[in-house]
C-alpha cells in the first residue's frame, strides 16, 4: 500500500470521528443555553479541521482512483464489481459534499446568531445526513479495498 492510502485513513478517521462527536454532542447537549455556549466556539474550529479532512479525502481518494487504474474504468460502461461499487461510493460521496457546503453555508451565515426554524431544519437534516451516509462511504471503502 502507499502512501495516500494511509493519508487517506486517516482524513477518514478525522472526518468519521468529528462526525460522530458532534452527532454525540448534539444528542447529549439538550439545553439550549449550553448549546448557544458551546456552538459558537467549537463550531469554526471544528468546520475548519472537517473541510481539511474532506478535502484531503477528496484529493487522495482521486490520486489513488488515478494510480490504481480505475479512473478510465470508471467512464466505460464497465461492470466490473470493483468499478460497481466504487460508482456507489463516489455517488454518496457526491451527496455527502452537497450536504456538507449547505451545511457549511448555513453554520457559517449563522454564527452567533439566532437561526431560524427552517435554518435548523436544514442544518441539522444535512448533519444527520452526513453522519449516516459516511457510514455506508466506510463501507464501501472496506469493500473496495478488500477486493484490491
Amino acid at each position: 500500500m502507499g502512501l495516500f492510502i494511509h493519508v487517506h485513513l486517516i482524513a477518514a478517521i478525522a472526518w468519521i470521528g468529528g462526525s460522530i462527536f458532534m452527532f454525540v454532542l448534539g444528542i447529549t447537549l439538550r439545553d439550549k443555553e449550553k448549546q448557544r455556549q458551546v456552538y459558537p466556539h467549537i463550531g469554526p474550529i471544528f468546520g475548519y479541521f472537517e473541510l481539511v479532512a474532506l478535502g484531503t479525502l477528496l484529493l487522495s481518494g482521486i490520486v489513488m482512483i488515478v494510480n490504481d487504474g480505475l479512473y478510465h474504468m470508471l467512464l466505460t460502461n464497465s461492470d466490473n464489481i470493483i468499478v460497481q461499487t466504487l460508482r456507489k461510493k463516489l455517488f454518496i460521496v457526491a451527496i455527502i459534499v452537497v450536504a456538507t457546503i449547505i451545511h457549511f453555508y448555513i453554520a457559517f451565515r449563522t454564527n452567533g446568531k439566532e437561526r431560524t426554524k427552517m435554518q435548523n431544519i436544514i442544518s441539522r437534516g444535512s448533519s444527520l445526513l452526513i453522519f449516516f451516509l459516511n457510514l455506508f462511504v466506510l463501507h464501501y471503502a472496506i469493500v473496495i479495498r478488500s477486493m484490491l
